[in-house]
């Protein structure tokens, strides 16, 4: 049996491919929403967050024999966890990770964390979308929550997410409550609609709709602040789903030590 790390909508899809091949597995997941589409397709799954002990026991309790950590991008804890319980258990770890997107305008600034995206963007004035979710809001709001800026927060309409808002001050009217992922040209009748002056995202992938924000922006003439993803080096990186498929068959017939 596999352990599927199961962070995003294309994990989900390569989790059905690889049920559907005849791979028996157990996805694990963070939100009800997401089991639900697990469920749906009858893939086993299990939601909340696992410790490194807690998925090391997962994995001998169920003589796991692979762990595929396809969570999402910027999943850093996650991904470390599958990382060391898979040692633990002296299993393969495969990765799965969507390609990334190459942008070139001077309009794009990269910057390596959220902290660093949220001081850079503290001497703005005007109004700052922001992109990047819930789980990071509250460093935003630290360096953001200035007279001379608008802070708009773009996130999945759940009631944590608006109680999260509530908690730190942010108005109702500040809240783009929506689930994405979104038209290049919602994003820019969204930027209009608000007047935005600076767009802070997520290097995403295309699955996540990075290049919708981001072409969107540029056609306003809007600047980017653009988060780089976590630098982790991955063990058995694969970019499609085909990669996955090639490593777990060499892995079944030894042809990869792993």
């Amino acid at each position: 049996m596999i352990l599927f790390l199961a962070g995003t909508s294309d994990a989900r899809a390569l989790a059905i491919q690889l049920q559907n091949q005849g791979y028996p597995l157990l996805a694990t997941v963070v939100t009800e929403s997401a089991a639900e589409s697990l469920t749906t397709h009858q893939i086993p799954n299990q939601v909340g967050r696992l410790s490194v002990d807690d998925m090391s026991a997962l994995i001998q309790k169920q003589n796991m024999t692979c762990v595929i950590d396809a969570s999402h991008p910027y999943a850093e804890e996650a991904s470390k966890t599958a990382i060391a319980a898979a040692r633990a258990c002296e299993i393969p770890y495969i990765r799965y990770e969507r390609p990334k997107e190459q942008f070139l305008s001077p309009l794009i600034t990269e910057v390596e964390s959220y902290e660093e995206a949220a001081k850079l963007a503290q001497s703005h004035k005007g109004t700052i979308m922001l992109t990047t979710g819930s789980k990071t809001l509250e460093i935003f709001t630290k360096y953001l929550m200035r007279e001379e800026i608008r802070l708009i927060c773009r996130m999945l309409p759940n009631v944590g997410n608006m109680e999260k808002c509530n908690q730190l001050g942010i108005k109702q009217k500040d809240i783009i409550a929506i689930q994405g992922p979104f038209s290049e040209s919602l994003n820019r009748a969204l930027c209009e609609q608000y007047d935005v002056t600076l767009l802070i995202t997520k290097e995403s992938g295309k699955v996540g709709a990075v290049d919708e924000k981001v072409t969107a922006a540029l056609q306003l003439g809007i600047p980017v602040i653009l988060i780089k993803r976590p630098a982790i080096e991955y063990e058995n990186l694969c970019v499609s789903f085909e990669e996955v498929t090639q490593r777990l068959g060499g892995i079944i017939h030894g042809k990869y030590e792993l």
